[in-house]
């Protein structure tokens, strides 16, 4: 047998396939790849991807604490609320007719308020304030109120430590 037919023959019994030199190459290349380092770059991946998520928990914690102490801290906003409401029924009771233990009451409440942090929006000579006032309606100015000045307060506002209770209702000094 000379060579071409080896090379047939082994090509008609089974199917083999004729690699180039270029192709033996990359094969070659290929399953060069050294497992150790392969490992070491998966582990520090891997790190990486824990440190991320350890750091993602700690965020989470901390804006968790944040949220809870937020709560704690104006937890009474709504029975603060609650009695105000309250208070200025008993002061509209107390315009109609006076009456010591009414009065006594209402002292008392006010009292008990104030304690838990609750502050009277002060409005007479000041700035109008969007943020702690609402203007029921607006007046021109004049030489005693300049623009943008509170004339009178329809209604009391309050503060809940640094946060607005219930807005104060103002007439404003205004151009518009």
């Amino acid at each position: 047998m000379d060579e071409d037919e080896v090379v047939a023959e082994t090509t008609e019994g089974s199917e083999v396939e004729e690699l180039d030199l270029e192709e033996v190459e990359q094969v070659e290349l290929v399953e060069e790849v050294d497992p150790l380092a392969e490992a070491i770059a998966r582990a520090e991946a891997a790190e990486k991807e824990i440190s991320y998520r350890d750091a993602e928990i700690q965020n989470v914690r901390k804006r968790f604490m944040a949220e809870k102490s937020t709560a704690i801290q104006y937890g009474g906003m709504g029975m603060a609320r609650k009695m105000l409401n309250i208070l200025s029924d008993i002061d509209r009771a107390l315009s109609v007719n006076e009456d010591d233990g009414l009065s006594l009451i209402r002292s008392k409440m006010w009292s008990e308020l104030s304690g838990d942090g609750v502050s009277k929006i002060q409005t007479k000579g000041e700035k109008f304030d969007p943020t702690k006032m609402e203007a029921i309606t607006a007046i021109p100015p004049s030489e005693d109120f300049p623009p943008n000045s509170v004339i009178d307060e329809i209604e009391a506002g309050y503060l809940y430590k640094d946060r607005v209770l219930i807005p104060a209702r103002v007439v404003v000094a205004s151009d518009q």
